[in-house]
């Protein structure tokens, strides 16, 4: 067994990344331990001792702090131990190629910037007005997303979010009654997810499978009845005249794409 240690002087995710892709390679052989906040000589020397077999250690490194990162390889070359500084000659080239000199700032990808506040602030949304909550989220949101149960609504609002997006979702049911909400913000900002019936049907026949306790006469897998909620979706969409996507066997990313396209996200 291999252990991998993802080594930085921030928190460390790049290099567990690397390594984690190195690891998919040799399924069952390596482990990977995430060593982050390395930044002085004496955080160096505390690691390194306690790395038990050399022979079978190996160190994937981002730390970006000259000093450090040279003291952690000679460190290595003593005590025997493999590392691979991916960073370094990526930064190196990159500097040779800009006749410039790098910041050599730890972690700076990570920075917490407005950008990082706003992605923060849209998932706190997105759990707030999730499946109709709270309706009073419609007219703040940045899209709208509607649509019948199962066609991804959810998921999609999660992966906007992390975008930067304010996404709502608002389930199509013809029992319960479409919140007048909808129809007093602009068409552009309200998104259709459509689905083919048949992969309609298959999705929520499996789902149905899990909860094999629930009485027989429950609508919610029959074909009829996911016929007429279509049916019903498809008038909402119409009257709302927005922008409609079909979601049979696309990618969440490919449909996030699409609708951040749509609303002039450039994110």
């Amino acid at each position: 067994m291999l252990t991998i240690y993802a080594v930085s002087d921030s928190i460390g995710e790049t290099a567990e990344l690397v390594a984690k892709s190195v690891e998919s390679q040799f399924p069952g052989s390596i482990i990977i331990k995430r060593v982050p906040y390395i930044k002085t000589a004496e955080d160096v020397n505390k690691f390194i001792s306690k790395i038990e077999d050399n022979s079978k250690a190996m160190i994937i490194s981002t730390i970006i702090m000259v000093d450090v990162k040279e003291f952690l390889v000679q460190r290595c070359v003593e005590k025997g131990v493999f590392i691979s500084n991916i960073l370094g000659p990526v930064i190196g080239l990159a500097s040779k190629l800009l006749n410039k000199q790098p910041e050599y700032i730890p972690g700076a990808i990570w920075n917490m910037d407005k950008e990082y506040y706003k992605r923060i602030e849209a998932m706190e949304f997105a759990i707030q007005f999730d499946d109709s909550r709270d309706y009073n989220g419609i007219k703040l949101a940045d899209v709208v997303l509607i649509g019948v149960s199962r066609t991804s609504k959810t998921p999609l609002c999660m992966y906007l979010a992390n975008k930067g997006v304010k996404a709502i979702n608002i389930p199509l049911v013809p029992e319960v009654p479409v919140p007048e909400e909808l129809y007093n913000i602009p068409g552009r900002k309200i998104i259709g997810l459509t689905i083919n019936p048949f992969e309609l049907i298959e999705i929520r026949k499996h789902r149905m499978d899990k909860f094999s306790g629930l009485n027989s006469s429950f609508q919610y897998s029959n074909d009829a009845r996911i016929l007429d909620e279509l049916d019903f979706a498809e008038k909402i969409m119409k009257k709302t005249r927005c922008l409609t996507i079909d979601v049979t066997k696309r990618a969440i990313e490919d449909t996030a794409l699409i609708i951040m396209k749509s609303i002039g996200s450039t994110k």
